[in-house]
């Protein structure tokens, strides 16, 4: 890929997560100098070891990005290490199975025990909007001072196909990622005059170590659930992390969409696109 995203110094938060660690890797791999970002640092440390064995440059920070003392400490020592950033990759965020409801529709006589929709807990939904939401905008107030009239800059938010049409069962996640959405529209406008574009990803449903028992059951099958998903997907099959590279390259490079910004891009095998008829 001919990518002029060599040398270009690029954040990613969430950087130990099954797509967002490929993206780390995708964008070392092209010359770029990456920071990890992740709040524990089990896996973030093996990643920067995995990417400096095969010459690439990349180290590990611990971040919460809701934290925003924290924030500020590591964006000093990115600058120490590497320079001013280019390029900040929000995809910090996830769900929590409190946020759901237990069934895709309220019934008449639901069993009580079931986490319904009137006895869903306010403070874990409000934790998974802020993770999702906030864990955006601050580690974005925080990182884009560095971007201000600079040539090349960009950023990358990473959103979901719930935020197009929400899930059934998934409220939290998804109003968090429609906000998300949102948020992309709004920074692109308002950043457009000092040279910093906005776009966002929409992966549609990839099987990760996130979602992996929700589709699967203990044997390896689909689950009923995935059923739905894959009779709702016309290309038949889940995503990979690798089906998300070119596109993610393409929307951080300016010297491949530099007159490309706001745009919310679904990686979805046509699963937006199905009316299910």
């Amino acid at each position: 890929m001919n990518s002029s995203l060599k040398d270009k110094i690029i954040v990613v938060t969430g950087a130990g997560g099954v797509l967002c660690s490929e993206f780390a890797r995708h964008y070392a791999s092209l010359g770029a100098k990456v920071a990890l970002l992740n709040r524990s640092t089990e896996k973030i440390t093996a990643l920067e070891k995995e990417l400096k064995e095969k010459g690439y440059i990349a180290k590990a920070y611990q971040c919460d990005v809701l934290d925003k003392e924290r924030l500020k400490a590591v964006h000093n020592e990115i600058q120490s290490d590497f320079g001013l950033v280019d390029i900040l990759v929000n995809g910090a965020g996830g769900n929590m199975d409190a946020a759901n409801t237990a069934n895709e529709y309220h019934e008449i006589n639901l069993k009580p025990e079931l986490r319904s929709f009137f006895n869903l807990d306010s403070s874990v939904i409000s934790n998974v909007f802020n993770l999702n939401f906030m864990g955006t905008l601050l580690p974005t107030q925080e990182f884009t001072t560095d971007m201000i009239n600079k040539e090349g800059c960009s950023i990358l938010n990473v959103s979901s196909m719930a935020s197009y049409n929400p899930l059934t069962k998934v409220l939290g996640y998804s109003a968090a990622k429609a906000a998300v959405n949102n948020l992309t529209s709004w920074l692109a406008v308002h950043f457009s005059h000092v040279g910093i574009r906005v776009n966002a990803v929409a992966p549609g449903f990839f099987s990760t170590a996130q979602n992996k028992s929700l589709l699967f059951d203990k044997e390896g099958n689909l689950s009923e659930r995935s059923k739905k998903i894959i009779n709702g997907t016309p290309m038949g099959r889940f995503g990979v992390p690798q089906d998300l590279l070119g596109t993610i390259t393409y929307l951080v490079d300016s010297s491949m969409s530099g007159f490309v910004t706001g745009v919310i891009i679904p990686v979805d095998g046509g699963f937006n696109a199905y009316s299910g008829v």
